[in-house]
């Protein structure tokens, strides 16, 4: 069974949820971890927690490539070097095409896809040294589309094509590149949306089977762990998003349509109406975190 005791691994989206749970997990395993987020104070309380000779915390924004560089260079000097790379960082924005506020369009791109190309280019080359192993977090999402959540829907699967390329240009060099889906999991991203939007409940509601239940951070947490210690190609969490994996023609088929169209009538317009009444169409803690990656202090 592989070891990871004395690796030392790079985490974006440190600060809370999967991000911070994985953290935790592979502490417990001996990793030395390089954790990186845009919201400073819980990103060093989590370093705090883990300690200073196992963690280092560097508040960056992953859609600025220089300061992720900056960041990955203090990690190779204090560590010595990078053997996983946990590309986690993402947001979501709501609301139909022709409601959506643009600039938060955008966010969600750069974060979810430039983010993720930030993080790998200023990684890559440590990683390549070590002979490591990069997981991209994608989503079900890649194979399952979702209206009113078009932004997120395209970042992850253009994430997910982005790890399947890499893949090829680094396999020669001894890089294993893996690619993680998950269904809905209880961070705070998807807290924040049930919190907000009347209408996300409703659509959580309306899937069918088990496409609308919630998984723990514990359990997505330990899958991930997993994944990064077995140098998976793909992370399933639950399992059964691999089906969706398998079955993504169908889902995006006029088959599938069947089963996704008919909630759309009622709840789109219901959640374009909330995006309204709020007046952002992400969650408010990510709008005070636009402001710092603007104005950083």
């Amino acid at each position: 069974m592989p070891t990871l005791r004395n690796k030392v691994a790079l985490v974006t989206g440190a600060a809370r949820g999967i991000g911070a749970e994985t953290s935790r997990a592979l502490a417990r395993k001996g990793v030395k971890l390089i954790l990186i987020d845009l919201d400073a104070e819980p990103l060093k309380a989590l370093a705090t927690e883990l300690g200073d000779d196992v963690a280092l915390a560097v508040a960056a924004d992953v859609c600025d490539l220089p300061a992720m560089q900056k960041a990955v260079n203090s990690g190779v000097a204090k560590f010595g070097g990078i053997d996983f790379v946990l590309a986690n960082a993402g947001i979501a924005s709501f609301g139909s095409v022709m409601q959506v506020d643009p600039a938060t369009f955008k966010r969600v791109i750069d974060i979810n896809i430039l983010g993720v190309f930030h993080t790998v280019r200023a990684a890559l080359p440590s990683v390549i040294e070590r002979k490591g192993y990069i997981l991209v977090v994608s989503s079900l999402a890649a194979f399952a589309p979702a209206a009113g959540l078009t932004a997120y829907n395209a970042s992850k699967a253009g994430v997910e094509h982005f790890a399947n390329a890499l893949r090829l240009e680094v396999a020669h060099r001894g890089v294993a590149v893996g690619s993680a889906h998950m269904s809905w999991i209880d961070t705070p991203l998807v807290q924040d949306a049930k919190d907000d939007l009347a209408s996300f409940n409703q659509f959580l509601a309306a899937l069918p089977g088990p496409l609308g239940k919630t998984t723990s951070v514990d359990a997505c947490a330990a899958a991930f762990v997993d994944g990064l210690t077995g140098r998976k190609r793909r992370v399933y969490v639950p399992r059964w998003v691999g089906i969706f994996a398998w079955l993504k023609a169908v889902v995006t088929s006029r088959i599938g349509d069947r089963t996704l169209l008919p909630p759309v009538p009622r709840i789109l317009p219901l959640m374009d109406e909330e995006v309204v009444k709020l007046g952002r169409s992400t969650s408010a803690r990510n709008v005070a975190l636009d402001d710092v990656a603007v104005d950083p202090k």
